[in-house]
Protein backbone atom coordinates (compact mmCIF):
# COMPACT_ATOMS: atom_id res chain seq x y z
CA UNK A 1 0.00 0.00 0.00
CA UNK A 2 1.13 3.20 -1.08
CA UNK A 3 0.93 5.80 1.97
CA UNK A 4 1.45 8.58 -0.36
CA UNK A 5 -1.67 7.94 -2.55
CA UNK A 6 -4.92 9.21 -1.72
CA UNK A 7 -7.21 6.37 -0.10
CA UNK A 8 -10.68 5.84 -0.02
CA UNK A 9 -11.42 3.19 3.44
CA UNK A 10 -14.40 1.06 2.96
CA UNK A 11 -15.30 -0.96 5.89
CA UNK A 12 -16.60 -4.26 4.32
CA UNK A 13 -18.60 -7.16 5.78
CA UNK A 14 -19.60 -8.52 2.38
CA UNK A 15 -23.28 -7.70 3.52
CA UNK A 16 -25.81 -5.96 0.64
CA UNK A 17 -24.94 -2.40 2.33
CA UNK A 18 -21.32 -2.97 2.38
CA UNK A 19 -21.74 -3.83 -1.84
CA UNK A 20 -23.53 -0.83 -1.93
CA UNK A 21 -21.12 1.29 -0.25
CA UNK A 22 -18.17 -0.35 -2.18
CA UNK A 23 -20.11 0.74 -5.79
CA UNK A 24 -20.48 4.36 -4.97
CA UNK A 25 -16.59 4.78 -4.01
CA UNK A 26 -15.49 4.20 -8.20
CA UNK A 27 -16.73 8.35 -9.47
CA UNK A 28 -15.30 9.46 -6.23
CA UNK A 29 -11.58 7.32 -6.52
CA UNK A 30 -11.48 8.21 -9.88
CA UNK A 31 -11.91 11.89 -9.01
CA UNK A 32 -9.18 12.01 -6.14
CA UNK A 33 -6.86 9.18 -8.18
CA UNK A 34 -7.27 6.87 -4.89
CA UNK A 35 -6.85 3.80 -4.34
CA UNK A 36 -9.47 1.75 -2.37
CA UNK A 37 -9.04 -0.05 0.69
CA UNK A 38 -11.19 -2.69 1.83
CA UNK A 39 -10.82 -3.33 5.73
CA UNK A 40 -12.57 -6.52 7.24
CA UNK A 41 -12.74 -6.45 11.11
CA UNK A 42 -13.08 -9.81 13.00
CA UNK A 43 -15.29 -8.64 16.11
CA UNK A 44 -13.69 -9.59 19.20
CA UNK A 45 -17.21 -8.89 20.67
CA UNK A 46 -18.53 -9.14 24.18
CA UNK A 47 -17.54 -11.53 27.01
CA UNK A 48 -20.96 -12.98 26.76
CA UNK A 49 -20.38 -13.42 22.82
CA UNK A 50 -17.42 -15.45 23.59
CA UNK A 51 -18.99 -17.72 26.35
CA UNK A 52 -21.67 -19.14 24.41
CA UNK A 53 -19.70 -19.32 20.72
CA UNK A 54 -18.16 -22.15 19.78
CA UNK A 55 -14.06 -21.61 19.01
CA UNK A 56 -13.12 -20.91 15.87
CA UNK A 57 -10.45 -21.65 13.86
CA UNK A 58 -9.26 -18.27 13.81
CA UNK A 59 -6.38 -18.78 11.05
CA UNK A 60 -8.79 -20.70 8.70
CA UNK A 61 -11.48 -17.92 9.02
CA UNK A 62 -8.82 -15.51 8.32
CA UNK A 63 -7.75 -17.23 5.08
CA UNK A 64 -11.25 -17.66 3.83
CA UNK A 65 -11.94 -13.71 4.75
CA UNK A 66 -8.54 -12.63 2.63
CA UNK A 67 -9.77 -15.08 -0.21
CA UNK A 68 -13.20 -13.44 -0.22
CA UNK A 69 -11.51 -9.88 -0.37
CA UNK A 70 -9.03 -10.25 -2.67
CA UNK A 71 -12.21 -11.96 -5.05
CA UNK A 72 -13.80 -8.92 -4.69
CA UNK A 73 -10.62 -6.63 -5.26
CA UNK A 74 -9.50 -8.42 -7.94
CA UNK A 75 -12.86 -7.89 -9.52
CA UNK A 76 -13.03 -4.38 -9.07
CA UNK A 77 -10.18 -3.40 -10.30
CA UNK A 78 -10.93 -5.80 -13.42
CA UNK A 79 -13.81 -3.60 -14.17
CA UNK A 80 -12.89 -0.50 -12.84
CA UNK A 81 -9.47 -0.12 -13.43
CA UNK A 82 -9.37 1.17 -9.46
CA UNK A 83 -6.29 -0.23 -7.37
CA UNK A 84 -7.73 -2.39 -4.15
CA UNK A 85 -5.41 -3.11 -0.74
CA UNK A 86 -7.54 -5.32 1.29
CA UNK A 87 -6.63 -5.44 5.23
CA UNK A 88 -7.72 -7.98 7.98
CA UNK A 89 -8.04 -6.37 11.39
CA UNK A 90 -9.01 -7.74 14.74
CA UNK A 91 -10.83 -5.99 17.75
CA UNK A 92 -14.00 -3.34 18.13
CA UNK A 93 -15.12 -2.65 14.97
CA UNK A 94 -15.05 1.20 15.59
CA UNK A 95 -11.81 1.83 16.69
CA UNK A 96 -9.99 -0.59 14.37
CA UNK A 97 -11.66 1.61 11.25
CA UNK A 98 -10.77 4.67 13.05
CA UNK A 99 -7.25 3.54 13.35
CA UNK A 100 -6.79 2.00 9.91
CA UNK A 101 -8.67 5.53 8.52
CA UNK A 102 -5.72 6.82 10.51
CA UNK A 103 -3.08 4.62 9.05
CA UNK A 104 -3.67 5.00 5.70
CA UNK A 105 -4.51 8.77 5.96
CA UNK A 106 -7.70 8.55 4.64
CA UNK A 107 -9.17 10.98 2.22
CA UNK A 108 -12.75 9.70 3.51
CA UNK A 109 -14.63 6.80 4.91
CA UNK A 110 -17.58 5.39 2.78
CA UNK A 111 -19.53 2.54 5.17
CA UNK A 112 -22.85 0.93 4.64
CA UNK A 113 -25.07 0.71 8.22
CA UNK A 114 -27.36 -1.33 9.93
CA UNK A 115 -29.94 -0.59 12.19
CA UNK A 116 -30.73 -1.82 15.35
CA UNK A 117 -33.77 -3.98 16.08
CA UNK A 118 -36.96 -3.05 17.60
CA UNK A 119 -38.39 0.63 18.11
CA UNK A 120 -34.99 2.12 16.81
CA UNK A 121 -34.60 -0.03 13.78
CA UNK A 122 -34.22 2.91 12.27
CA UNK A 123 -31.37 4.11 13.45
CA UNK A 124 -28.00 3.17 11.89
CA UNK A 125 -25.55 1.36 14.28
CA UNK A 126 -23.74 2.09 17.13
CA UNK A 127 -20.26 1.24 15.29
CA UNK A 128 -21.29 3.56 12.36
CA UNK A 129 -22.03 6.64 14.61
CA UNK A 130 -18.84 6.28 16.84
CA UNK A 131 -17.26 6.08 13.24
CA UNK A 132 -18.94 9.42 12.25
CA UNK A 133 -18.45 10.84 15.85
CA UNK A 134 -14.39 10.17 16.00
CA UNK A 135 -13.32 10.12 12.47
CA UNK A 136 -10.89 12.53 11.47
CA UNK A 137 -11.97 12.78 7.71
CA UNK A 138 -15.63 12.67 5.46
CA UNK A 139 -17.46 9.91 6.08
CA UNK A 140 -20.27 8.17 4.48
CA UNK A 141 -22.93 6.40 5.60
CA UNK A 142 -24.96 4.91 3.31
CA UNK A 143 -28.23 3.41 4.28
CA UNK A 144 -30.87 3.08 1.59
CA UNK A 145 -30.84 -0.02 -0.61
CA UNK A 146 -30.74 1.38 -3.86
CA UNK A 147 -29.20 4.55 -4.16
CA UNK A 148 -28.55 5.89 -7.64
CA UNK A 149 -25.78 5.46 -9.91
CA UNK A 150 -24.07 9.30 -10.19
CA UNK A 151 -25.21 12.44 -7.95
CA UNK A 152 -27.29 15.13 -9.52
CA UNK A 153 -28.50 16.81 -6.06
CA UNK A 154 -26.49 17.43 -2.80
CA UNK A 155 -28.29 19.28 -0.94
CA UNK A 156 -26.13 21.80 1.46
CA UNK A 157 -28.36 22.90 4.91
CA UNK A 158 -27.04 25.98 6.27
CA UNK A 159 -28.02 28.29 8.90
CA UNK A 160 -26.71 31.33 11.00
CA UNK A 161 -23.94 29.32 12.63
CA UNK A 162 -20.78 29.88 10.61
CA UNK A 163 -20.02 27.70 7.54
CA UNK A 164 -17.00 26.09 7.37
CA UNK A 165 -14.88 26.38 4.25
CA UNK A 166 -14.61 22.30 4.89
CA UNK A 167 -17.89 22.05 4.25
CA UNK A 168 -18.86 24.51 1.09
CA UNK A 169 -15.82 23.36 -0.68
CA UNK A 170 -16.44 19.47 -0.40
CA UNK A 171 -19.72 20.20 -1.79
CA UNK A 172 -18.25 22.19 -4.57
CA UNK A 173 -15.56 19.54 -4.89
CA UNK A 174 -18.18 16.73 -5.51
CA UNK A 175 -20.51 18.83 -7.29
CA UNK A 176 -17.81 19.42 -9.90
CA UNK A 177 -17.03 15.65 -10.17
CA UNK A 178 -20.55 14.75 -11.10
CA UNK A 179 -21.68 17.88 -12.59
CA UNK A 180 -24.33 17.72 -10.12
CA UNK A 181 -26.66 20.98 -8.52
CA UNK A 182 -26.02 22.18 -5.23
CA UNK A 183 -29.07 22.84 -3.24
CA UNK A 184 -28.79 24.99 -0.43
CA UNK A 185 -31.35 25.33 2.32
CA UNK A 186 -32.23 26.75 5.33
CA UNK A 187 -35.25 25.79 7.54
CA UNK A 188 -37.38 28.61 8.83
CA UNK A 189 -38.87 28.26 12.18
CA UNK A 190 -39.55 32.02 12.93
CA UNK A 191 -41.11 34.65 11.09
CA UNK A 192 -38.70 37.46 12.64
CA UNK A 193 -37.74 39.76 9.88
CA UNK A 194 -34.14 40.22 11.07
CA UNK A 195 -33.50 36.61 11.35
CA UNK A 196 -35.45 35.87 7.82
CA UNK A 197 -32.99 39.03 6.32
CA UNK A 198 -30.55 37.58 7.99
CA UNK A 199 -30.56 33.82 6.37
CA UNK A 200 -31.72 35.11 3.13
CA UNK A 201 -28.15 37.04 2.85
CA UNK A 202 -26.52 34.27 3.89
CA UNK A 203 -28.05 32.02 1.87
CA UNK A 204 -27.82 34.23 -1.52
CA UNK A 205 -23.77 34.58 -0.53
CA UNK A 206 -23.01 30.90 -0.51
CA UNK A 207 -25.02 30.23 -3.62
CA UNK A 208 -22.86 33.25 -5.16
CA UNK A 209 -19.67 31.74 -3.83
CA UNK A 210 -20.67 27.83 -5.09
CA UNK A 211 -21.64 29.34 -8.78
CA UNK A 212 -18.67 31.36 -8.96
CA UNK A 213 -16.75 27.64 -8.99
CA UNK A 214 -18.65 26.99 -11.39
CA UNK A 215 -21.16 24.94 -10.18
CA UNK A 216 -24.87 24.99 -10.62
CA UNK A 217 -26.32 26.28 -7.60
CA UNK A 218 -29.99 27.03 -5.99
CA UNK A 219 -31.12 28.05 -3.04
CA UNK A 220 -34.37 27.60 -0.62
CA UNK A 221 -35.87 28.63 2.65
CA UNK A 222 -38.31 26.31 4.01
CA UNK A 223 -40.70 27.01 6.61
CA UNK A 224 -41.09 24.34 9.34
CA UNK A 225 -44.40 22.99 10.38
CA UNK A 226 -44.82 24.60 14.06
CA UNK A 227 -44.95 22.05 16.45
CA UNK A 228 -44.29 18.81 14.73
CA UNK A 229 -41.18 19.08 13.10
CA UNK A 230 -37.49 19.27 13.75
CA UNK A 231 -34.87 20.39 11.65
CA UNK A 232 -33.80 17.34 10.73
CA UNK A 233 -36.86 15.66 9.67
CA UNK A 234 -37.42 19.22 7.35
CA UNK A 235 -33.83 18.67 6.11
CA UNK A 236 -35.09 14.62 5.47
CA UNK A 237 -38.16 15.65 4.32
CA UNK A 238 -36.90 18.65 1.83
CA UNK A 239 -34.36 16.00 0.94
CA UNK A 240 -36.49 13.42 -0.63
CA UNK A 241 -38.74 15.81 -2.03
CA UNK A 242 -35.97 17.15 -4.23
CA UNK A 243 -34.79 13.53 -5.04
CA UNK A 244 -31.71 13.97 -3.35
CA UNK A 245 -28.56 12.01 -3.94
CA UNK A 246 -26.44 12.90 -1.43
CA UNK A 247 -26.65 15.10 2.03
CA UNK A 248 -23.52 16.97 3.41
CA UNK A 249 -23.71 17.95 6.77
CA UNK A 250 -20.92 19.07 9.78
CA UNK A 251 -20.84 17.35 12.70
CA UNK A 252 -19.91 18.81 15.24
CA UNK A 253 -20.18 22.55 16.03
CA UNK A 254 -18.86 23.00 19.64
CA UNK A 255 -15.56 21.69 19.57
CA UNK A 256 -13.74 23.17 22.20
CA UNK A 257 -16.73 22.46 24.54
CA UNK A 258 -17.21 18.32 23.10
CA UNK A 259 -14.88 17.12 21.45
CA UNK A 260 -16.71 13.99 20.76
CA UNK A 261 -19.85 15.87 20.46
CA UNK A 262 -22.53 14.78 17.30
CA UNK A 263 -25.14 17.74 17.27
CA UNK A 264 -28.56 16.42 17.79
CA UNK A 265 -29.57 17.51 14.44
CA UNK A 266 -26.52 16.12 12.52
CA UNK A 267 -27.32 12.62 14.51
CA UNK A 268 -31.08 13.13 13.56
CA UNK A 269 -30.33 13.29 9.65
CA UNK A 270 -27.82 10.46 9.63
CA UNK A 271 -30.50 7.94 11.38
CA UNK A 272 -33.66 9.26 9.39
CA UNK A 273 -32.19 9.38 5.83
CA UNK A 274 -32.25 6.77 3.23
CA UNK A 275 -30.14 8.56 1.63
CA UNK A 276 -26.44 8.94 1.21
CA UNK A 277 -24.86 11.48 3.99
CA UNK A 278 -21.86 12.61 3.98
CA UNK A 279 -20.34 14.09 7.36
CA UNK A 280 -17.53 16.07 7.91
CA UNK A 281 -15.68 17.25 11.27
CA UNK A 282 -14.55 20.77 11.18
CA UNK A 283 -10.89 21.07 11.74
CA UNK A 284 -9.68 22.75 14.99
CA UNK A 285 -8.04 26.28 13.36
CA UNK A 286 -8.63 29.94 13.58
CA UNK A 287 -10.40 30.38 10.26
CA UNK A 288 -12.61 27.43 9.50
CA UNK A 289 -15.38 29.48 9.22
CA UNK A 290 -16.91 30.59 5.77
CA UNK A 291 -16.58 33.51 3.98
CA UNK A 292 -17.64 34.07 0.48
CA UNK A 293 -15.30 37.61 -0.08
Amino acid sequence: MNSTVNQILIPIDFSDQALIALDQSYNLARFYNAELTLLYVIDEGSSMNRLFHKPVDEEQMKKDINAKLEEVGADVTKKHGIKVNTLIAKGHIYDKILEVADMVHAKMIIMGTHGTVGLKKRFIGSNALRVVKEAKCPVVTIKGKHPREGCKNIVLPIDLTKESREKVNSAIEIGKLYGATIRVVSVLFTLDEFVVNRLTRQMEQVKNFIKKADVKCSAEMIKAIKGHETLSHAIVDYSNKVDADLIMIMTQQELEMTPLFIGSTAQGIINNSDIPVMSIVPVVKHDVEFSPY
